[in-house]
């Protein structure tokens, strides 16, 4: 169950830390290891909101476990065995943020977001209304909002630092950064994991419209899953059965706050407006809906 006050900031006593991103709090454990505490927090607009979801990041983790574990086949991922109090010791502080952490590799991040599309919505269809084109792939004229797109695009963006806004980029935009070998390769790992989570979604009544993957390299060059993998921050996750083509789907994602935070008069830059209770709740029931339904024994 979700705790009743959100985890905002996370401490490791002993351990250094190294970064704390939108969501997570990274921690050093050794030369090899990094633990990587999801917190509560909520970013929309690239914000981090003022007061987070009591328990998010407890179901960004678990989800992100089951899928690290359903998608090994397709890629590897820098989850370990190890739990927080294996690493730091078994302590009140510890065990608390046992069930929000994991123990992960070290790798050298890949400067990008590896975004998959499988639905005109976001972003892609603001390009789309303006220019025909999405991330330099032309679409055929006449689509809706929330039309299923003719195949999955792969459209990726630039790793924005907290506070500023990632950037869409073409392909070639991404060869150049990362050289091509690697961006094929990213491609066509993404393209691969978003069919395969789309599938077994689908069959759980969940639609992945899209979604957005990150990636490291180890010593070897090996490409490998990291961050986090088909969650509600991550995805845009529709009802199936209420699912219409032309309107904007209902969620069981953030989109719930952001449909919020445009009726507000708010600019979207810092600092972001207090969530009320109703938002908060809203949000919590749609994260754990999400949750349930995907992990169930079908």
């Amino acid at each position: 169950m979700p705790q009743s006050t959100a985890v905002l900031e996370a401490t490791l006593e002993g351990f250094p830390l190294i970064a704390r991103g939108k969501v997570r709090d990274i921690f050093a454990i050794d030369d090899e290891h990094l633990a990587l505490v999801a917190t509560d927090r909520l970013s929309a607009f690239d914000v981090i909101l003022p007061n987070g979801i009591p328990g998010k990041g407890e179901v960004l983790t678990r989800m992100s476990r089951f899928w690290f574990d359903a998608t090994r086949e397709i890629v590897p991922n820098h989850l370990t065995d190890l739990q927080l109090t294996d690493v730091a010791g078994d302590t009140p502080n510890n065990r608390s943020l046992n069930s929000r952490t994991m123990i992960v590799r070290r790798l050298e991040p890949l400067p990008m977001e590896a975004v998959v599309r499988g639905y005109l919505i976001g972003s892609g269809w603001k390009d789309y209304q303006q220019s025909g084109i999405v991330c330099g792939h032309r679409l055929e004229a006449g689509m809706r909002l929330a039309d299923r797109l003719p195949q999955p695009l792969f459209t990726p963006a630039t790793k924005a630092a907290v506070g500023d806004h990632d950037e869409n980029i073409d392909f070639d935009t991404l060869a150049d950064l990362i050289g091509t070998p690697t961006a094929d390769e990213v491609k066509r790992i993404s393209l691969s994991l978003y069919a395969f989570g789309a599938a077994f979604a689908s069959v759980r009544g969940i639609i992945i419209a899209d979604t957005k993957f990150e990636f490291g390299v180890d010593k070897d060059g090996v490409i490998t899953l990291i961050d986090e993998a088909l969650t509600p921050d991550s995805s845009r996750f529709w009802p199936a059965d209420d699912y219409r083509p032309g309107d904007s789907p209902a969620s069981f994602d953030k989109q719930f706050v952001r449909d919020y935070l445009e009726t507000l008069d708010w600019d979207k830059t810092p600092p972001g407006p207090e969530l009320p209770g109703e938002v908060v709740e809203g949000t919590t029931a749609r994260y754990q809906e999400a949750f349930s339904r995907l992990t169930a024994v079908a």
